[in-house]
């Protein structure tokens, strides 16, 4: 258990909590969210001592170990396999198949693992810092956006892996769908307090949204009662006779709390520009071949077509040439061979991962805005600049000195002033938080063109997702459907488990390759069967307490009968009966979890029978 006690920090003028305090409790997952800049990332460099407390307490228990992944990239081993072996405990050191399973959950392939760490795209190292910190198995993991680096099928692996994660976890996202899969509770930091709630972001934010109306009531009536009470003393003031109710009301005012008006918090709220287009279709890719290195295509033989309003989801794993597609419709780059007809009437807007630097250091915002399309007036640029959250003298900012992030806004901001009927995103949501992401996914949803989106958010897929741009087993194909209903008929094949098609061969097994299947039985038995003992413990203790309270209901109706007390007596068989048809539904949900977990045992033993014959 890790207790935060009285914490405050700040930076220069601006206080990013005060006096907060909170705990996390035995394997409790933890969603850390807030807005950008608000000090998410902040706390958790506190935590490991990388970022001073201004006052207040962090207290960790002796000999805690915490595990968090270092942007800083530095390797002493000449192959991937040998670097995430250092991760390891020591007690574990002779474990390298879990090593090698979690290289290979994070996208490495068996060759890859062979290779020098050197040789890999920044992404891909941060990837490896990650599978050392995985194979440690720390008390307590802290993750800041992991799936700013991760492909989707390593974001599912991922989010698997962090299910029947047996320890604390503290996780910074912007991918709500993801946090909402893997959390147990949600630690907000919110108008300079940090609260925890127990559930998912849904039920954060709702409660956040419900005590803050309150507050504003209870406000208002506490004004306006102020204001009576002054009004009465101003008037009866004088009035000797009055003196002492005038006195008492001075004292109840003295006593009264002054409560402030709620400051009004900026959200990434925008839209962008449409220019009609009346054509049957936008854009034609016919024949499109690419590669970096001469005789190997990354991309080969692709043919598509973006028609109008279309929304286009453009996915697979990293390094298998989305991007590079997305630049290539974007008019970026040329493709080797093949053509992008663009329809007469089509204006396109692309934002993509690299357009950053097209930035000029020397401009500020608003400059990068006005010069962005003729049109744009300064006072156009500055409600865009509004928008984007670059409000007053922030618009004046040059772009030098701008985060990352904030650098990203400018980008999305530039698409704005612009009126489009095609606009091509790649990985728009990366460096926004929750709030700006689901202004972002409305504005797509309200933009009357085409969109093509490169993403590996899945909440994304399946809002906006009518068709997609699928790169699977090296091959790159157009799904003609939604994200779900390609789920349903291709997958991306995760649901097959190497182990179990081991465990159905005949050949004889080493201690290394038993050691390592039997331990996936467990790990997999255990994620399998937590939810349904939850269920089961849950529907005990709740039949329990139902039980309790009927005995004590009957005792209650036994003596309102001997009272005669009509009333009482209707009460209480009313809530005898509700009471006793709960009990009844509870026996048949225990029931039912019962008969699952005990086929779900049935399954993974019979898995280490068949195993056990085979050591």
């Amino acid at each position: 258990m890790i207790s935060f006690e009285n914490i405050s920090k700040g930076y220069g003028g601006q206080i990013l909590f005060e006096d907060a305090g909170f705990k996390i409790n035995n394997r409790e997952r933890i969603g850390l969210v807030g807005r950008n800049g608000h000090g998410k990332t902040t706390l958790l460099k506190m935590i490991i001592n990388e970022d001073e407390i201004d006052s207040g307490n962090i207290l960790i228990p002796k000999n805690y170990r915490i595990g968090y992944v270092k942007q800083h990239l530095k390797f002493t081993e000449d192959t991937v396999l040998k670097e995430g072996i250092l991760g390891l405990r020591e007690e574990e050191s002779d474990h390298h198949w879990k090593v090698e399973k979690i290289l290979a959950g994070l996208g490495f392939s068996k060759t890859d693992m062979d290779k020098n760490p050197l040789d890999f795209s920044g992404g891909f190292q941060v990837r490896l810092n990650l599978a050392k910190v995985l194979a440690n198995e720390p008390d307590l993991l802290l993750l800041d956006e992991p799936t700013n680096y991760l492909d989707i099928t390593s974001v599912r692996w991922i989010q698997n892996f962090l299910l029947s994660w047996q320890n604390e976890l503290i996780l910074i996202t912007h991918d709500r769908n993801f946090m909402d899969k893997v959390v147990t509770h949600v630690v907000g930091i919110h108008r300079k307090t940090i609260r925890k709630i127990p559930g998912d972001t849904e039920k954060f934010y709702s409660q956040i949204a419900l005590d803050e109306e309150i507050y504003e009531k209870t406000r208002v009536n506490d004004e306006k009662k102020r204001k009576e009470i002054e009004l009465f003393v101003t008037r009866f003031r004088a009035k000797a006779r009055l003196a002492n109710m005038v006195q008492s009301r001075v004292k109840t005012l003295s006593k009264m709390e002054k409560k402030d008006k709620l400051d009004a918090l900026s959200d990434l709220e925008f839209s962008f520009r449409s220019s009609p287009f009346k054509g049957k279709q936008v854009l034609q890719a016919e024949n499109i071949n690419f590669g970096y290195v001469k005789d190997k295509p990354l991309i080969k033989d692709v043919d598509l077509t973006i028609n109008p309003n279309d929304r286009v989801c453009v996915i697979g794993k990293n390094g298998k040439g989305k991007t590079t597609l997305l630049k290539i419709l974007g008019g970026i780059i040329e493709p080797d061979t093949g053509s992008v007809i663009l329809n007469p009437g089509v204006e396109r807007g692309v934002y993509e991962q690299t357009n950053v630097k097209t930035l000029n250091d020397q401009n500020t915002v608003v400059d990068e805005l006005c010069y962005t399309h003729p049109d744009v007036d300064n006072q156009q640029a500055r409600n865009i600049c509004g928008a984007m959250m670059f409000e007053g003298d922030s618009a004046l900012k040059k772009v030098k000195v701008l985060s990352g992030g904030e650098k990203s806004r400018v980008m999305l901001g530039k698409l704005l002033v612009t009126p489009l009927n095609l606009i091509l995103l790649d990985e728009p949501t990366n460096h926004l938080d929750m709030q700006s992401c689901d202004s972002l996914l409305a504005a797509i949803d309200n933009f009357e063109g085409s969109v093509v989106m490169v993403t590996h958010n899945e909440m994304y897929l399946h809002a906006i997702a009518k068709r997609l741009i699928v790169f699977k087993d090296d091959k790159v194909f157009m799904f003609n459907g939604t994200y779900a209903e390609f789920l349903e008929k291709e997958g991306w094949g995760d649901d097959k488990n190497e182990s179990v098609k081991a465990i159905n061969s005949d050949e004889k097994l080493s201690k290394k390759e038993y050691k390592k299947l039997r331990s996936e039985i467990i790990q997999r038995r255990s994620s399998a069967l937590k939810p349904l003992n939850n269920g089961i413990e849950d529907a005990e203790n709740k039949i329990e307490n139902n039980e309790e309270e009927l005995e004590t209901l009957n005792e209650k109706l036994l003596i309102a009968s001997e009272k005669q007390d009509v009333k009482v007596i209707q009460d209480c068989s009313k809530k005898i009966h509700d009471l006793t048809e709960e009990i009844n539904i509870l026996f048949d949900k225990l029931e039912e979890l019962s008969d699952k977990q005990s086929k779900e045992s049935e399954i993974y033993n019979k898995e280490l029978e068949d195993l056990e014959k085979r050591s």
